[in-house]
């Protein structure tokens, strides 16, 4: 059986999860363990990254959400903050033009405040350039914090109670995950996070209600397609019950 048909086959086989979010973590650990500096396992991750999108896209997944930069870690050195924002510009205009031809759909989400105008002047390329493409809806998860973008979405609709636009009754949850940066799109139905770590880290609080977890030891520079296969086949061996009688995983 050569390479496409076993791709068929396993993803035929079973149902991969519709969604897969992912905390890209322990790329300072894995440089520190080489005697490398962490620059240089921050510039190793954006290749998982590549690797991983591309993974994503052969594997049939139609949602990646990805971790890049929380809310919290401009609490890092600024030497450091200064080379993730500069790497994420490298990204977006080495991978731009390969990301839209391949048909992937840039949406970002996280707060602006505070990031660099000319990184939110790519960002902002990338999701218009990007906006009808359907191959692969990629998310990243830029200045993002799950307890900011709740709060902001419970003031939105404190707003409109208080102008009388709605009711106090009509605040529901899916009022509230209306008002969220991931409206419109399913929650995760796997999440993956590496490093050996087990938390969450602020990320996607709301929406992974639901959610199946993996927690993988190996550091995220060594994340690929590999790995990925490994998450979904753990993920295909759940049992999802969703509060209810258990049924077999399908994504």
């Amino acid at each position: 059986m050569n390479e496409q048909n076993k791709r068929s086959h396993w993803q035929t086989s079973a149902q991969v999860p519709r969604h897969v979010a992912i905390i890209m973590d322990g790329n300072g650990r894995w440089a520190a363990e080489r005697g490398l500096p962490r620059s240089e396992g921050h510039r190793r991750g954006v290749e998982a990254v590549r690797r991983t999108v591309r993974a994503a896209m052969e594997l049939g997944i139609q949602y990646l959400t990805i971790y890049s930069f929380s809310s919290e870690n401009w609490s890092r050195p600024a030497s450091e903050v200064d080379d993730l924002m500069g790497l994420m510009k490298r990204f977006i205009r080495r991978d731009l033009a390969e990301l839209h031809r391949n048909g992937v759909r840039v949406s970002v989400l996280g707060e602006r405040t505070g990031v660099d105008p000319e990184l939110l002047g790519l960002m902002d390329e990338t999701v218009a350039l990007t906006a009808r493409n359907t191959a692969l809806n990629l998310m990243i998860a830029f200045n993002y914090g799950s307890r900011t973008e709740i709060a902001k979405a419970a003031r939105r609709l404190a707003r409109r109670v208080l102008e009388g636009a709605i009711n106090l009754e009509a605040i529901t949850p899916e009022a509230l995950a209306a008002e969220l940066d991931t409206h419109g799109v399913p929650d995760p139905d796997l999440l993956i996070r590496t490093s050996g770590e087990l938390r969450l880290s602020n990320f996607l609080l709301w929406q992974s209600a639901y959610t199946e977890f993996v927690f993988l030891d190996a550091y995220w520079p060594e994340f690929g397609r590999d790995l990925l296969r490994h998450a979904i086949d753990e993920f295909r061996g759940r049992q999802r019950r969703f509060g209810g009688v258990a049924t077999q995983s399908t994504g």
